[in-house]
Parts: C-alpha cells; structure tokens; sequence
C-alpha cells in the first residue's frame, strides 16, 4: 500500500472543523511515576504542541486509545462523547489515535463522534507495551497526581459504564 502523506494545512483545517480541542499542554520537567502514564512524547492529532504524556497532572484523566478503523472503538464512540460533554470541567479526556496511518481519517472519525477533547497520534504503537495493550479500545482512569488507577481493555458499552468508572476510579461523579 502506498504511504499517504497529509497535507498539515488540511488537517489543521479539519480539526478546526470537526471542533476537536487544542492538545494540553504537558509539564516537560515533572518526574515520571513509575505508576503512571509513560514518558512518552505524541504529537497532536491536526497540528499543535506535542503531548508528554508523563507530564500531564493536575486534573483527573480518561485516556482512550482508538482507531478509526476499529468497529468497537465506533461502538463505544457515543458514550465517550456523552460523558467527556458532561465533565468537561472536572475531568480531562484524552483520546489516543492508534496504529492509524489516515490521521485525516481519524479526524474525520473523531468529529463525526461527536468528540471535543484533545487527540494525539500514535502511528509507531510505542504505547503498547507501557500501557499492557492488547488492541483499542482500551480506556485507562488517571489520577490528578498522574497515578493510573484503573486500566479497561475492550468496549465500553454504556455512558453509565463510563459515569460508573470514573466515579469508583477517579472519584468524579
């Protein structure tokens, strides 16, 4: 298959569009916890300032990695937009496109989600082995000290699934 270069004006032009969020920005001196996200450095899905994931504190985090061509990361799409809508002043949400050479693709994907928050952009799989992932979906619960609190591989099937886990992992309701 032939690489597909976008172009970055274009996907600019697209996130802006799709109404998708400005990527955190991360703290490049802060330690990394040993139980936390990894020391691992993504650029923003559509152009802007890379993310350190290991930088990201302060406020408690859903970390959802998925792809567009993944049809239970489709599935589980409209709860993630119910929910991140509902506490977007309490928690961050951050999603992680995975494995996807189309970032023009996830883009797409991500505003016909409905799907405000932040993306980043992880062509090379370098998450996988620091996140234990077996494939997307996978939703991980990130503390405000950055402390991973809980890891769930596979669908989520509900928006109250969703309500219901971070309310017992993160402590938001």
């Amino acid at each position: 298959m032939p690489e597909v270069t976008a172009d970055p004006d274009d996907l600019a032009a697209r996130k802006a569009e799709a109404g998708i969020e400005d990527c955190p920005t991360s703290d490049p001196q802060v330690a990394p916890r040993e139980d936390g996200l990894p020391d691992l450095v993504l650029p923003c899905l559509g152009g802007g300032d890379d993310v350190r994931l290991a930088g990201l504190r302060g406020t408690p985090m859903v970390v959802n990695v998925w792809a567009q061509w993944c049809g239970p990361c489709r599935t589980e799409a409209p709860h993630l937009a119910e929910v991140s809508d509902a506490l977007a002043d309490t928690v961050l949400f951050l999603g992680i496109d995975y494995n996807d050479p189309r970032p023009e693709l996830a883009i797409d994907f991500a505003g016909a989600a409905g799907w405000s928050y932040p993306q980043v952009t992880d062509e090379e799989r370098v998450v996988q082995p620091a996140l234990q992932l077996a494939g997307p979906p996978m939703t991980v619960f990130v503390d405000a000290d950055g402390r991973i609190t809980h890891r769930h591989p596979g669908v989520i099937t509900s928006a109250d699934q969703l309500r219901d886990l971070i309310a017992e992992h993160l402590g938001v309701s």
